[in-house]
């Protein structure tokens, strides 16, 4: 028995050793490339970024040279600081600072110690780079941007974290990537593959040359050019318009989705996060929580969408069949409820059918059909379940799932949410404890794209297709099927018309009639919201939003667009005229009512937006 044993650990001892020169040798080649990279160096070539056009073909970001200092931490030999400091304008505790940074990384791999050298720094360096010792420079591209404009459309690039270092093998330290817009959606596209050079050195580092007569090389591919489908000069006019205010425009084409204009105010020049000065730039913006230039109001400001809510509100109430165009509703300065409770309205004449509600925003009429929306069900819940299963299929309270790299997703409340705001069953409510749905003032909350995407639902009279930027891929159409398939709402196509006429009236008769552009037949809709923030920890009451949603020509509409502007008094007052000068930009390329162009770009909000600042008392819509 005991010599048995003893055979058994004999051949397990054999055994466990061959297994262990077999992984050594053929399994693990961890000691072989160790050794290989002690004799070889990569060297990468960088290839350039596609460049972006938009839907007409103008160059919007293309590239320009870019040199970035290099170390090999393991490499470095003694040499003059203080010289080196001075070349590149940089303190040594600085340079220290990034020199420990590249050991941490890899003392054998290179790592960026100073990015995007201007050409005059590159010129001087190069010269004494010899000097310099395991210090050696990288030749790049940067984004040249040939617009001042759409900085949120393009997004900018940024050099890569360690967390993305860590899980996409494509980078490296220094590497460049999209980090917001465009950029960051389309990085794959955009960014091109690598070249590598191998070059053998020999026991004492020098370079021999290329590793086996350069057979492993490869050469960079450049990104792929992309044209998206924002039309620059109504981008570029949409960002003067809204110069010295706050809030967002977006422009789409019904017929396709294509996304024509994204405006987000106050922004920023992109050629800002471009170069050395990129960081400080960045920061800046980034600190400023007044103002927010890097948020994109288009996308991400979720708003109460006050009276152009009420077009949806009307297609829900015709299509539950609980009124009819020529059903009129009685308005005295609004809708009484409740105990004494109103909801207030402007002056009008009265009564009012379905169009001349729409063309005269009367909350009354609203809250009247609002209320036979909810209460043809049993319960409040069924009814309010009903409303919210409509304004879902505008792609309303959920992502719009547009090829555009952030958003939200807005709110539509539904009867799980009053149940508890309500503490239901222990306390019931009814229709009326939820009235300021009826005209967009309520739980509701919209972007500006939703509210954009719901005009142009409306001008195609009941589909849309979900709104992206990207039209092609190196001059070749995209054929996604995402893009191209319409959605179709809840609403009977036959159901629209009475709202599109209502709409118009809006521009004829109604809110709007003062904005009416020469030539062009346009829907719209006037909105005011209500504003409100907290100061010293109670809720307080500011100049209301100025809201505006429109297409145009109102058969086969060629534009929709939604202006919001926040703190803009009342709808006509900034956001439709806005919104009347972009559909005449785009659709004639010429602007002829110069009073309405004129009267924006001389007024200012900036005044409103002190306010919370300044310490002063509120007066509302003065």
């Amino acid at each position: 028995m005991r010599k048995i044993l003893l055979y058994i650990t004999i051949l397990t001892t054999g055994l466990l050793f061959i297994g262990r020169l077999f992984y050594l040798q053929v399994v693990d080649t961890s000691l072989a490339i160790r050794s290989r990279d002690n004799a070889i160096k990569v060297v990468y070539d960088y290839p350039q970024r596609g460049y972006i056009y938009d839907r007409e073909g103008n160059l919007m970001v293309s590239n320009q040279p870019s040199y970035d200092v290099m170390v090999i931490p393991r490499n470095l030999k003694p040499f003059d600081t203080t010289e080196f400091c001075s070349i590149l304008n940089l303190t040594k505790e600085n340079l220290e600072k990034k020199l420990d940074k590249a050991r941490i990384y890899s003392p054998m791999l290179p790592s960026v110690v100073i990015p995007q050298l201007t050409k005059s720094e590159y010129a001087v360096l190069q010269e004494k780079m010899r000097k310099y010792e395991g210090f050696y420079i990288q030749k790049r591209s940067l984004r040249d941007y040939q617009v001042h404009h759409s900085a949120n459309v393009l997004g900018y690039i940024a050099e890569v974290n360690q967390h993305i270092i860590k899980t996409d093998p494509y980078y490296i330290s220094g590497d460049l990537i999209g980090r917001a817009g465009v950029e960051k959606t389309y990085e794959d596209i955009l960014r091109g593959v690598k070249g590598v050079k191998y070059i053998q050195k020999d026991r004492f580092n020098r370079d021999l040359g290329p590793y086996k007569d350069g057979i492993y090389d490869t050469l960079p591919e450049k990104g792929k050019d992309i044209t998206i489908t924002i039309d620059s000069k109504l981008q570029e006019y949409g960002s003067k318009l809204m110069e010295h205010k706050r809030g967002g425009i977006v422009a789409i084409e019904p017929e396709s989705g294509e996304i024509l204009a994204l405006i987000t105010a106050p922004s920023y020049d992109p050629a800002d996060l471009v170069g050395r000065q990129r960081s400080k730039n960045f920061t800046k913006l980034y600190y400023d929580s007044i103002a927010k230039p890097l948020y994109d109001r288009g996308l991400l400001a979720e708003y109460p969408p006050g009276s152009p809510f009420k077009t949806l509100n009307a297609l829900i109430g015709l299509q539950e069949g609980v009124v009819d165009t020529s059903d009129k509703f009685s308005c005295n300065h609004g809708y009484s409820y409740g105990r004494g409770r109103k909801l207030g309205c402007h002056s009008h004449r009265s009564p009012l059918a379905m169009i001349d509600g729409i063309s005269m925003s009367c909350n009354s009429y609203f809250a009247n059909v609002y209320r036979r929306i909810i209460e043809k069900y049993p319960t409040p819940q069924q009814g309010i379940d009903a409303w919210n299963a409509h304004l879902k299929s505008f792609g309303l309270g959920d992502y719009l799932g547009s090829d555009l790299n952030t958003g939200r997703p807005g709110k539509i409340p539904d009867a799980d949410y009053y149940n508890q705001i309500y503490n239901y069953p222990t306390y019931k409510w009814y229709a009326t404890a939820t009235l300021s749905n009826a005209i967009g003032q309520g739980e509701v909350l919209m972007t500006p794209i939703q509210l954009a995407n719901m005009a142009a639902t409306i001008g195609n009279k009941g589909w849309y297709k979900i709104p992206h930027i990207l039209k092609k891929i190196n001059g070749k159409d995209i054929d996604n099927e995402k893009f191209t398939t319409k959605n179709f709402t809840t609403i009977d196509s036959r159901n629209f018309d009475p709202v599109v006429e209502g709409m118009h009236q809006v521009y004829k008769t109604g809110t709007a009639s003062s904005l009416q552009v020469p030539g062009i037949e346009i829907a719209g809709k006037t909105g005011t919201a209500e504003n409100y923030t907290k100061i010293g920890g109670k809720r307080v009451q500011l100049t209301d939003h100025s809201i505006f949603v429109a297409f145009a020509p109102v058969d086969n509409p060629k534009i929709a667009i939604a202006v919001f502007v926040e703190n803009g008094y009342w709808g006509s007052r900034y956001a439709g005229r806005i919104a009347s000068l972009m559909i005449e930009k785009y659709l004639k390329g010429t602007i002829s009512r110069t009073d309405m162009e004129n009267w924006i770009l001389s007024h200012s909000l900036e005044e409103e937006y002190a306010k919370p600042l300044s310490g002063k008392p509120f007066v509302i819509n003065q």
